[in-house]
This record gives C-alpha cells, structure tokens and sequence, in this order.
C-alpha cells in the first residue's frame, strides 16, 4: 500500500470516527433506556438538549425544545399503553412555549401515572412539561425555572411595568405596542398553568402556583431549588434512580483542548478506600 493510499484511509477513518462514536452512544443509550423501562414497567421519555459535537466537522451544537421535539414526545405517548406509566426525563434550558405547552397537555391527558426526573436542570418550557406530570423526581442540587413570557430579550412583566410607571405621552409607539403583547402573554401563560395544574391542587393553591410562576416575581433565569418547589407546594421528591445518571453519562458535552474541571472518578470512603465508579473519561 502506497503513501497515497496510508493517507487517503487515514483521513477517511477521521471522517467517520465523529459518526461512529455517534452511533456507539445512541445504542448505549438505547440499552440503558430500555434497563429502566423494564426495571419500572414503564416508557421512558428522554427530552435532553445539551450540547454534543456533530458532523465530521466536529462542531459543538445547542438544541432547544422546538415542534420537531413536541412532535416526537407526543408520538411516543401516542405509541404509549393508556395504563403503562410515562417516565420523561428533563434536561434542557426550555425553547418555544407552543412546543413545550403541546408536550406538557399531552403528558397531563395521559392516564397512566406520569413522573418527570430532573438529574439537573430544566428551565422554563422544561418546568413547563415536569408541572403536568403527576410527579416530579429532581436530584438534590437540581433546579426547575420560572415559566414567564418573554419577548425578545425582555421579560412580558418587565414591559407591563414600564406602561404602568412611565407616563403614556413619554412611551414610543413600539413599547406600547410590546406592552400589548406583553399583556396578552402574562395572562395567556396564566390560563395554560391553570389548566395543566387543575385537578392535582385545590383551586386556591392553583390560582397561587399560576401566579408566583407566570407573573414575572423572578428572573426568567431564577433557579428554583428542590427545598424551594417543596416549600411552593410542588409534588417533588429527591430519590434519583441510579440509571438515570448513568443514562446522562451517555450525554457528553464535547471535548475541549482544555477541560474545565478535572477530578479522579473514583468514589472517595472514609478510611481511605476507593471503589471504581465506572465513570472515567
């Protein structure tokens, strides 16, 4: 074999081995999917957007909660037993309200008992769907997210106010506009969180939920802890399967020439003893 020939299977090799390893995760990941489903009789929903690198470029890529994800969520509970539970794990920053909303009312009809696991975070179309199931499972340092509007970069509360604060005469014709809108936004996601919430909470504790959530009491990015959803009333619990860290094992971000945070995977024992995690990069 020639020079010529060592170079060109050299490169061809590098071009696969991004896709390669692509399709070594998914079925490690489909493994693990289906070693919880039969450890809990239940269908398993993953709904996770980080960021993993794609292509044979190699380039890193961000997804959020879009209608192709409302789409194959709704699909697999459509493929979904009425009476076989619904585990859907979360991990995701949020994305288009409509999306999340679809998923969320489609989670909440579902007869079957539904639990939603929340390994870290899932942020405001995330809290959005982990609300409708009967159930919410979040590791201890894990963090749900407020669900109010925003327009562009501007939170719907924060526009409403300006119009309340600031004379009419001194407000452009934009921001009255954006006001509007902003207006119709609040009480909107108000109505949705009452309907997703109605039936698991008395109608007062509904009312009050709809309201410290939609209404713009936070940042958009505010993170709600698991001691803070217990205190608002919230079904949560903090008993994280095992599995389910395994599976977000298999959701790598990708590599960096200089990792941020470095650390001897193996568990540390009182004494001195170590024990192989089984998690090493």
């Amino acid at each position: 074999m020639s020079g010529f020939d060592i170079f060109w299977l050299f490169f061809i090799l590098m071009t696969l081995q991004p896709l390669m390893r692509q399709r070594f995760l998914e079925a490690a990941r489909q493994r693990m999917i289906e070693k919880i489903e039969k450890k809990r009789g239940s269908r398993v929903i993953l709904l996770v957007h980080r960021q993993e690198t794609m292509s044979f470029f190699g380039f890193p890529v961000m997804r959020y909660i879009d209608i192709n994800d409302s789409e194959q969520v709704i699909r697999a509970i459509h493929l979904t037993d009425p009476e076989v539970p619904i585990d859907i794990i979360l991990h995701t920053p949020g994305g288009l309200v409509l999306a999340a909303l679809q998923i969320a009312k489609a989670l909440k009809r579902h007869k079957a008992k539904t639990t939603a696991f929340i390994p870290h975070y899932a942020m405001s179309g995330g809290t959005l769907i982990a609300l409708a199931a009967d159930e919410i499972v979040m590791d201890e340092h894990a963090v749900l997210g407020p669900v109010d509007p925003q327009l562009g970069q501007y939170p719907a509360a924060s526009i409403v106010r300006v119009l309340k604060e600031k004379p009419v005469e001194k407000i452009d014709d934009q921001t009255l506009i954006l006001g509007d809108v902003s207006e119709k936004a609040l009480k909107q996601m108000k109505e949705q969180l009452r309907e997703l919430l109605a039936g698991k909470y008395p109608k007062e504790k509904v009312e009050e939920l709809a309201e410290t959530l939609s209404q713009g009491r936070w940042t958009h990015d505010y993170p709600i802890t698991f001691e803070e959803a217990k205190k608002l009333g919230l079904p949560v619990r903090k008993d994280m399967p095992v599995e389910i860290y395994h599976l977000m094992n298999l959701f790598p971000q990708p590599l960096r020439q200089q990792p941020s945070v470095m650390y001897d995977p193996t568990p540390r024992r009182v004494g001195g003893e170590h024990r192989f995690a089984g998690n090493q990069p």
